[in-house]
């Protein structure tokens, strides 16, 4: 196939869960836009807070994305 005929299109795309959005919803919307999800991933978000003058990271939620590759 040459490059002029290649649809700009990836092989790979990120998927994060959002706000108010559920797992299954998410999943949904991968699919509808025609991916597998092939990995997940959870990053914690922390939050900065001084304690007598002594900063600590306290949890404050999670970052969920999904890694999809294109359905075939």
């Amino acid at each position: 196939m040459s490059k002029g005929n290649k649809k700009n299109i990836s092989k790979k795309k990120m998927f994060e869960v959002g706000e108010n959005e559920t797992l299954d919803q998410c999943l949904d919307r991968i699919a509808k836009e025609g991916y597998i999800p092939v990995r997940r991933v959870e990053k914690p978000i922390f939050k900065e807070v001084v304690l007598n003058g002594k900063t600590e990271y306290e949890p404050a939620g999670r970052q969920i994305i999904f890694e999809a590759k294109l359905a075939e």
